[in-house]
């Protein structure tokens, strides 16, 4: 039973005004239902802002230090410590400090196991939502705590790049556990994408990738032990795992926060004499320069969370709107990126830049391979008459591409804040 469309608003700041902008359509039996403008819109307009149902920081971004609030994933870093950190550059300076949003001062920890919040107000939400649940209290730091087992067999079966996190679903049971009204939230979660019991299993694989194909059934052991509830016990099946595995595998949208790059952000919209602006600007190109150097691409705290209305948005390889997090927390701005007429459907896209511009075989056998779909697109059905046939040098070339993205090709695109 899906959720009603009610709730497909509820978690989008002000609600009422986005149920007048957009609506979700039953579209049919392979494509499942999608999100249609109700006014026409323009490009680079907000179309909606939503936070999560659920959301979690991945664990090994977690345990490389990169610091975020528990709850709304806010990097905790400021500017010039995340700079410094990311450079490998100690003494780094930010011109321009003023601009940095993060406040040190306001962040709280866990009186009982002293994980970090941004704010007194986002220690609270996770204490009421899911925290009392999950807390381990002077147990943080012990192996041999059930919920620490269960995170280290995740960290030792799904390294990095990360697509998903085995907390995002403990969340879920923490909050049907602390929930007043179990039912209700149950019921939510029941209206994100579901799948048949093959493609369950494949898409739990490939979230453990090949090597690790038989480890789930000791994942659904670790889970049963650190997390079983009477309330929940289909979930604590091996078929219910699966689904569950799967549901998060299929809906995760994945989340970035940045306290850097919302401070470059700011920098860019400041109005400086040209000479300024230019000193500036190579500062912050050489920054990048010094940090790609000592740490590669990894820059942002990043994490994935469930989000219901954003999950209605059908794939598109030439996508009209996109998800982002200018806010530096979990906050999902979907905007658009052309004019968008009354009546059209809103669609993102699930491949990366460079994954968009390949040809139409790579790109539909990226797609059935991690989403298990075949894209009907204007830009696929237009090239279906087309000569599509790649040459052996370009194929050899597409693979080595794709081998260089392994791992970020099951998450929704994360565009950088």
């Amino acid at each position: 039973m899906a959720a009603p469309l009610d709730d497909m608003f509820s978690f989008c700041v002000d609600p009422g005004k986005v149920s007048s902008c957009v609506e979700v359509r039953f579209i049919d039996n392979v494509k499942g239902k999608g999100l249609f403008a109700k006014r026409s819109m323009k490009k680079g307009e907000t179309i909606f802002i939503e936070r999560p149902l659920v959301s979690a920081q991945f664990l090994w971004n977690t345990l490389y230090k990169y610091k975020a609030c528990e709850y709304c994933l806010r990097a905790l870093e400021t500017a010039e410590g995340n700079a410094r950190r990311l450079s490998g550059i100690p003494g780094l300076s930010l011109p321009h400090p003023e601009l940095c949003r993060v406040r040190p001062e306001q962040h709280q920890a866990c009186p009982q196991c002293q994980v970090m919040y941004c704010s007194s107000e986002c220690r609270q939400a996770a204490a009421d939502q899911y925290h009392r649940a999950l807390c381990l209290g002077p147990s943080e730091e012990d192996p041999d705590h059930p919920i620490n087992k269960l995170k280290d067999a995740w960290k030792s079966m799904h390294y990095p790049p990360e697509t998903s996190s085995i907390m995002l679903m403990a969340k879920m049971v923490a909050m049907v556990k602390q929930a007043k009204d179990k039912a209700h939230l149950q019921k939510l979660f029941t209206h994100f994408c579901s799948r048949t019991a093959n493609e369950e299993e494949e898409i739990a694989h490939k979230l453990l990738g090949e090597q690790f194909r038989g480890q789930l059934a000791l994942l659904h052991s670790l889970f049963r032990e650190a997390l079983y509830d009477d309330h929940l016990s289909r979930w604590f099946v091996p078929e219910g795992f699966r689904s569950l595995f799967a549901l998060v595998g299929t809906n995760g949208q994945g989340i970035g926060t940045s306290s850097l790059s919302q401070w470059v952000h700011a920098c860019d919209a400041l109005e400086l004499p040209a000479q300024q602006r230019e000193h500036l600007d190579s500062f912050i190109d050489q920054l990048y320069k010094d940090i790609e150097k000592e740490t590669g691409d990894f820059l942002n705290c990043e994490g994935s969370g469930l989000f219901l209305l954003q999950s209605s948005c059908n794939h598109s390889c030439i996508p009209n709107a996109e998800a982002s997090f200018p806010d530096n927390n979990f906050l999902l701005h979907l905007s658009a990126l052309c004019d968008i007429n009354q009546g059209e459907e809103i669609c993102i896209s699930y491949l990366d830049c460079c994954q968009r511009d390949r040809s139409r075989h790579s790109r539909h056998k990226i797609l059935r391979e991690n989403y298990l779909f075949v894209c009907s697109c204007p830009k696929c059905v237009s090239q279906m008459d087309e000569l599509d046939v790649t040459s052996e040098e370009e194929e050899e070339e597409e693979g080595v591409a794709e081998g260089e993205t392994e791992g970020d090709e099951m998450e929704d695109e994360m565009t950088d804040v």
